[in-house]
């Protein structure tokens, strides 16, 4: 290890040396790895930031003295030094914090970044990110620039004043959107606070976002560090294993039930839990159907495969939802579009059995709960329901119903015959041509839902959709952390021109950093999921349509917005295809597939559809009162539904 200063004193703990906290910070973040089944990792691949007069001369200068460090101790530049953070240059803090997101769910929650911005604005930018990672259960470092410590100069530009007390910042706000959260307002408190939150990091059931607030004089203050603390730490992710007991009571209701049903979550992606799902599936012949964030946890053409479950599933798995006694959840959180806001599973006895590493999301809907890593629970039920199967006729009904929905998927990837192509028959081209360690990139709109109901996932890393906080504006960043990843692999980010235009700006960075993904633009001149959802309950898609305001109405029901999103995208440095029709855009696909360089292809679809048929509800209330007629109607309808609704008591 070099030093930055010579060793200054001895103590307790050992030697010392001198260096600023974010000195120490970045030497300690460098030294941290997990390790998993043998398997070790670099914890951090680096530090997304975006630097400002909060942390220009304090975690700035670190991470340049730290680089710099590196090149005079033999280091190429190109692959980090072992005392090296490497730093990104992001273009929108929210915008790192995604690509950070992504990155970590692309490597199984085992390796992440940290994300460092500047007081005031730069921070909470941030906060969104931060929400998105905590719901999602993924692991991101934040490290916010505060206000001065010593409040010497208060109020210092962009500082948020309290009359009641002067301890409270805008970061605070990061308090309840954090699993860890932590202050530094002196130096040694970071001997602490560092391993704590290294901690919740790498704890498969507490992960999330972990914010270290960092004041911005705090972080220029130098102190006398034990040597010790930058030791190379290794955190062992845990695979805890079932309670005996608690097994054996989810076998003894499992063993008994006569229509069982899976369903896999985003845990038994995590946890590489695949090849035991697989197994136990075909074991049992138990059918698998699977959540947003567990879709290709088994593979799409698996014998017990059923699809997507809930809200946006298929009607095969919805049907056998409906019609299930035993529940078994692996890995999943149980959302209202998972339980189509509790109305798919509708056995008046349906038991529930839920294999969780956190024993909050395990005691949902009144279950059995199965408190342990999801691979490694899964294999205990393997065995423990050894000669279990279930019978003929309901193999059967369950291959059949899937047959139906095979031919409803391939309707709805077949053109439609329309003046423009709806976005299925889009999905359709990329499904046919993307590869199974492909990975595909979306987040919000209508897409997720008619991905989930149609995309033929064969691999756990290919689907990769953010649907815990469903956050417009993730995919562009998401396809940059997800390349980092995985540099081999061909990434595809789905974006509707509603998420474009909120947030495009990182495709520079894309570009600056020499990464190749593609991007695919729909274009439908509005918001289309809330569009239909609109008309589905009786608001006649107001407010969804990209129009000009017109004078003779004063609404925004004019002409389009001359809005050109391939001239954006050529500005920022990517280059464009524009597709006519879906021949066209296989065509664009295979162009771009080929390139070496980031390729945003534009294509028109339709905004009316037509989508996958619906077989489940979510619950969206409509205005109880109403003069207009369709909100009337649509009222009615929202009764009658949420009657089937479910407590699970």
């Amino acid at each position: 290890m070099t030093d930055t200063a010579p060793t200054t004193t001895r103590t307790a703990d050992g030697p010392t040396v001198r260096l600023t906290v974010s000195q120490a910070l970045v030497r300690f973040l460098a030294h941290q790895h997990t390790e998993r089944d043998g398997v070790r990792h670099r914890m951090f691949a680096g530090c997304w930031g975006i630097l400002g007069h909060g942390n220009v001369a304090g975690l700035g200068q670190a991470l340049l003295q730290s680089h710099v460090e590196a090149l005079e101790a033999g280091y190429d530049g190109v692959e980090p030094g072992p005392e090296e953070l490497p730093f990104y240059l992001a273009r929108n803090e929210q915008s790192m914090v995604h690509a950070a997101v992504a990155y970590a769910r692309t490597s199984d929650r085992m390796r992440m970044f940290a994300c460092a911005a500047s007081i005031g604005p730069g921070s909470t930018n941030m906060l969104t990110g931060a929400a998105l990672a905590t719901v999602d259960r993924i692991p991101v470092l934040l490290l916010p620039s505060d206000t001065f410590a010593s409040r010497a100069s208060d109020p210092v530009l962009q500082q948020l004043e309290d009359p009641r007390t002067g301890d409270v910042s805008v970061n605070d706000a990061f308090r309840p959107l954090s699993r860890y959260w932590d202050r530094i307002a002196r130096p040694e408190q970071l001997l602490a606070a560092a391993p704590a939150a290294m901690r919740v990091l790498t704890d498969p059931a507490e992960t999330g976002a972990v914010t270290l607030c960092l004041p911005q004089d705090v972080q220029a203050e130098a102190y006398d560090w034990p040597v010790a603390f930058f030791r190379p730490r290794v955190w062992h992710v845990a695979r805890p294993v079932p309670e005996p007991a608690a097994l054996a009571r989810a076998v003894a209701v499992l063993a008994a039930a006569r229509r069982p049903l899976i369903v896999a979550g985003g845990g038994a992606v995590y946890s590489q839990a695949s090849e035991a799902l697989a197994g136990l599936a075909a074991a049992t012949g138990i059918p698998v159907a699977d959540t947003q964030a567990g879709k290709g946890a088994i593979a799409w053409d698996h014998p017990q495969a059923v699809g997507g479950i809930g809200a946006t599933g298929s009607s095969a798995a919805n049907a056998l939802a409906a019609e299930a006694d035993v529940v078994l959840g692996v890995g999943t959180r149980y959302t209202d579009f998972t339980t189509a806001s509790r109305t798919v599973f509708a056995d008046p006895g349906v038991q529930f059995v839920n294999l969780n590493v956190l024993a909050f999301d395990a005691a949902k809907l009144s279950a059995h709960p199965l408190v342990a890593d999801a691979r490694e629970g899964v294999r205990a039920l393997r065995e423990a329901l050894a000669g279990y199967r279930v019978s003929e006729a309901y193999a059967d009904r369950a291959s059949g119903l899937v047959a139906q929905w095979t031919a409803v998927t391939e309707r709805c990837y077949a053109p439609s015959g329309r003046d423009l192509p709806a976005q299925t028959e889009i999905f359709g081209v990329l499904n046919a041509l993307m590869g199974p360690e492909d990975i595909l990139v979306n987040a919000a709109g209508s897409m997720p839902g008619d991905l989930q109901a149609l995309w033929r996932a064969s691999s756990p890393r290919q689907y990769h959709l953010e649907y815990g906080f469903s956050c417009m504006g993730y995919e562009i960043p998401a396809a940059m952390g997800a390349k980092l990843a995985a540099p081999e692999a061909e990434v595809v980010a789905i974006v509707g021109d509603g998420t474009y235009q909120m947030n495009p700006q990182e495709i520079t960075t894309i570009v600056s950093e020499g990464l190749k993904v593609i991007l695919v633009v729909l274009q439908n001149h509005g918001y289309a999921s809330i569009g239909a959802l609109s008309d589905s309950l009786g608001s006649q898609r107001f407010g969804t349509r990209f129009r000009m305001r017109q004078a003779a109405t004063g609404q925004l029901d004019g002409g389009l917005v001359p809005f050109d999103i391939a001239a954006n995208a050529r500005s920022l440095g990517a280059d464009v295809l524009v597709a006519d029709g879906v021949d066209d855009f296989r065509e664009a696909f295979l162009t771009a597939r080929a390139a070496t360089r980031t390729t945003v292809i534009c294509v028109e679809t339709d905004i009316d559809g037509p989508n996958p048929p619906s077989s489940a509800w979510w619950d969206v209330p409509v205005a109880e009162v109403a003069t207009l007629d369709s909100t009337r109607q649509a009222r009615e309808t929202y009764d009658d539904a949420r009657r089937d609704q479910r407590r699970f008591l």
